[in-house]
């Protein structure tokens, strides 16, 4: 007896958040951290703040350096800490 199969469609996967984000250590071996600073205004004051995040990023090359713009995409949890992967070096940092 023949079984049809019905053509799979492939599932749609949401779009990945990507950020650009400045190296500040690369220290360990295929992991970097990154720092991504934003502006937030003060809800009462409207002045202007500094934030920054600090990511754990999987450099699986090991290719990106202090000081490098990097971009980042969100990824399956690859460790404790890290759910980031090394997308592309946007830019070079000064080599001091």
């Amino acid at each position: 007896m023949a079984t049809t199969q019905t053509p799979q469609t492939p599932e749609k996967r949401r779009a990945r958040r990507s950020r650009i984000a400045v190296v500040d250590a690369h220290n360990r071996d295929k992991t970097i951290k990154v720092r991504i600073d934003r502006l937030v205004k003060h809800e009462k004051y409207g002045k202007f703040q500094q934030r920054r995040s600090v990511l754990h990023v999987h450099d699986e090359r090991n290719e990106a350096r202090v000081g490098d713009v990097v971009e980042i995409v969100e990824c399956r949890p690859i460790s404790k800490t890290k759910s980031w992967r090394l997308a592309r070096i946007v830019r070079r940092g000064v080599q001091g």
